[in-house]
């Protein structure tokens, strides 16, 4: 399943991010990779331990938590602290999968990615270039959202970054672990929820259907979630 969420972030904050991204002391990307992803990785990171990487990312992860249509789809455990790239100069990732599971920076806690996101910081129109190619199960698929929008997608999923040709790509990503690990059984209680929240305007909150729809998706959630 992937998922496009427009402003994750408003435009205002979106200027306020790069009025501190622009000016930060941008490090190798590569120093982050993994042994294969090293090969195929050009672009640069922030330094996820300093600012202003930490105060960005909890802004950030605050609106995330505040999101009805992300924790709707993500049913997030934990979450990965968000990360900053840029991408310029011919900068790409080539194909590669994210890690199944990571460790969370300063603390022994460990993870499972069952979902990736990225989170765009610049207009389209700022760079040529640099679109977010998933490979699904009906072919690949070019995503390229407006600053502030994000999007969601499984971390088993093949995905690259392509080359960046003019201007410069710039954004954050981060990695959830789910409440249900299963894709199917996410997809499932996401479609669920998304057409109880579109009834309910319509329909009294003691209705008995609206009380049955609601009444299974509690009682899946219930059986499927890992705690």
């Amino acid at each position: 399943m992937l998922i496009t969420i427009e402003n994750v972030l408003s435009k205002d904050e979106v200027r306020q991010f790069r009025a501190h991204l622009d000016q930060a002391a941008w490090q190798d990307g590569a120093v982050s990779a993994g042994t294969l992803a090293r090969h195929v990785k050009s672009n640069q990171q922030l330094d996820e331990s300093a600012e202003p990487a930490i105060s960005l990312g909890n802004h950030l992860l605050r609106k995330l938590g505040a999101d009805p249509l992300f924790i709707s789809a993500a049913l997030p455990r934990k979450i990965y602290p968000p990360r900053f790239n840029r991408y310029a100069g011919g900068g790409a990732y080539g194909t590669h999968v994210d890690s199944a599971v990571m460790q969370i920076p300063g603390t022994a806690l460990s993870m499972r990615a069952d979902l990736s996101a990225t989170v765009f910081l610049a207009e389209p129109d700022e760079y040529e270039g640099g679109e977010l190619e998933i490979e699904g199960q009906f072919g690949a698929q070019a995503v390229k959202l407006g600053a502030g929008g994000m999007v969601l997608y499984p971390s088993s999923s093949l995905h690259r970054v392509a080359p960046v040709t003019a201007g410069a790509r710039v954004a954050s990503f981060l990695w959830i672990e789910s409440l249900v690990g299963d894709e199917g059984d996410r997809t499932l209680l996401f479609d669920l929820d998304q057409s109880i929240q579109k009834l309910t305007p319509a329909l009294e909150a003691h209705q008995g259907d609206l009380l049955r729809l609601t009444g299974i998706y509690h009682n899946l959630l219930r059986r499927w979630a890992v705690t």
